[in-house]
């Protein structure tokens, strides 16, 4: 799952189907710091590039911000938007051999939406979601981010997830690369992305607003762009590193279980891994994978100039880095199929050993800059 940029739960195993019932409860773990969540989406343009993936198009992409709140007020944020919720759920459901019906992806988060913000300058962290998957994936790591003092940013790589829902209900489906420079295409897209949603960022923070509808944003919301950092499951930690190789704003990254290479095989390692960087480095593995067996991980390790941090959950697997760590098992699903995905790690201590750990490194670098 992690030596191909889109490989994932949705093209991986078949589980053992179980009858078709009502939509299972899902819920998230409550983030545990002192602030309460807010949260707004950004439906953002680069009017200055031409999307990869379709042709005679314009590159457009969502990113949800949260951000820490004032208590009280608002309606609890949706998982997904509707549309995308119901595309995304029949995906994973042929997956895991279940009802779609079961998969309510709409359940409510911990966030509130378009509260204002608890004031204050706050620093950034930004988030990228393995291929195919969708911005929503990390939203347990990052509500207790926000929960404790950060803006944070997830970004839909648009024609990678099933559906990604833009203003209106428009929905934009899956276009993936092709051909054997994809893996290059793919992540190449991503930094520009990253690096797009930096200046909207910055836009934000001259008091602009870079949504392309001019919608109301939170009062009081102010991220600080001399302080960002930047994590990533699978394909998104390689982005995460890329980005760093080719952007100076980012002080901070993490990748979350992602190797660094095109092709193992073949050592064609990103930048990342081949030149190293000076800004500090977070490594999280799990299951069969970590430093010791992935190459890409050893160039890097070779070359990396700044501190660097690795650790590694043995129990866990590839998955255990998202929100499948705690919503798989709430399905009822047999423990022993959903093992591949999310291993036999107890998913509250899981998660809440990933929360620690993120804070920690974030907090040591973008807190004290």
């Amino acid at each position: 799952m992690r030596k191909t940029l889109v490989a994932g739960v949705a093209g991986v195993l078949l589980l053992t189907a179980v009858p078709a019932s009502a939509a299972t409860r899902l819920a998230l773990p409550a983030p545990t710091g002192p602030y309460a969540v807010g949260s707004v989406d950004l439906h953002l343009v680069d009017h200055a590039r031409p999307d990869p993936w379709v042709a005679g198009t314009t590159r457009e992409l969502m990113v949800t911000v949260r951000y820490p709140a004032r208590p009280g007020g608002g309606p609890k944020t949706p998982y997904l938007a509707p549309e995308a919720a119901k595309l995304i759920a029949e995906e994973d459901a042929r997956t895991l051999g279940i009802a779609a019906d079961r998969l309510g992806y709409t359940f409510a988060t911990h966030a509130r939406t378009g509260v204002p913000a608890a004031g204050g300058r706050r620093p950034v962290v930004l988030y990228s979601p393995s291929a195919k998957y969708p911005r929503s994936v990390g939203t347990a790591q990052l509500e207790q981010l926000a929960s404790e003092g950060y803006v944070t940013v997830a970004i839909d790589h648009t024609h990678e997830p099933a559906a990604v829902e833009f203003p209106g209900g428009r929905v934009e489906r899956r276009v993936l690369p092709s051909g054997p420079d994809a893996g290059r295409q793919l992540i190449a897209t991503r930094v520009a992305d990253t690096r797009f949603v930096l200046d909207a960022l910055e836009t934000l923070a001259r008091g602009g607003n870079p949504d392309a509808e001019r919608r109301v944003l939170p009062a009081g919301l102010a991220p600080d762009v001399s302080r960002i950092g930047m994590f990533g499951h699978s394909a998104g930690g390689f982005t995460t590193g890329e980005a760093m190789v080719a952007d100076a704003r980012l002080d901070a990254g993490a990748d979350l279980d992602g190797s660094m290479a095109y092709s193992q095989s073949n050592r064609e390692f990103g930048r990342a891994a081949e030149e190293g960087l000076d800004q500090p480095f977070l490594l999280l593995s799990a299951g069969d994978h970590s430093a010791a067996a992935d190459p890409s991980w050893q160039e890097f390790l070779a070359h990396q100039r700044g501190p660097v941090r690795t650790q590694h959950l043995p129990d866990g697997e590839h998955f255990s880095y998202t929100d499948y760590q705690v919503l798989l098992p709430r399905l009822g699903l047999d423990p022993a199929a959903i093992a591949p995905f999310v291993g036999t790690v107890d998913p509250d201590r899981s998660v809440a050993g990933q929360r620690a750990t993120l804070s920690a490194f974030f907090g040591c670098y973008l807190e004290r800059k």
